[in-house]
């Protein structure tokens, strides 16, 4: 999608029907930050836009749930403000990857079944710096699941060159889901 938001240390949306590729680059996005040229807030309100909302609900209750995901997003699953703030106080970044396979598993009650929960480990990379300039970093590994969209029904960020069709999350979860 827009590569400039590598600019901001974030990881570009895909446009793409591949389920497996958009799992691998939405497992990154909610990973990947570089404080050095971002705000918590920023980031997050990014990440709203990978958003789609959930097909399996009434029309009239989708955007309710929607922001209920997003709300999750910001709770429960990307770094609390209080990490935010330590990490920026050692100009702290972290690149977010899925080196390994990807799980797939069906959502219970879709009945168009184009959404999937993807779940994978994630390696982050920490990176930090500290009083006299000098860089470290460390690895930890997560795993995680996010539940995508990737069929008709799905809702193009505005402004981008996506279309129906393409993949969106529908939302992430606190805890790996295993299928």
């Amino acid at each position: 999608m827009d590569s400039s938001v590598s600019e901001s240390g974030w990881v570009p949306e895909p446009v793409t029907t591949d389920t497996d590729e958009y799992v691998r680059a939405a497992l990154s996005a909610v990973t990947t930050v570089d404080t050095t040229l971002s705000s918590r807030d920023g980031w997050v309100g990014y990440l709203d836009t990978w958003f789609t909302p959930d097909t399996r609900y009434n029309e009239s209750d989708r955007a309710a749930r929607m922001k209920a995901a997003q709300l999750e997003l910001r709770q429960a699953v990307v770094f609390p403000q209080e990490m935010w703030d330590q990490m920026a106080s050692q100009a702290g970044r972290v690149a977010g990857s899925v080196p390994g396979d990807v799980v797939l598993s069906a959502v219970p009650e879709d009945v168009s079944g184009d959404m999937r929960i993807g779940t994978a480990d994630v390696e982050m990379v920490f990176t930090q710096t500290d009083g006299s300039g000098a860089e470290s970093s460390y690895t930890e590994q997560v795993r995680v699941s996010v539940q995508v969209l990737c069929g008709p029904e799905s809702v193009p960020a505005p402004d981008s060159p996506q279309q129906a069709g393409d993949c969106k999350v529908v939302r992430y979860f606190t805890e790996p889901v295993e299928g």
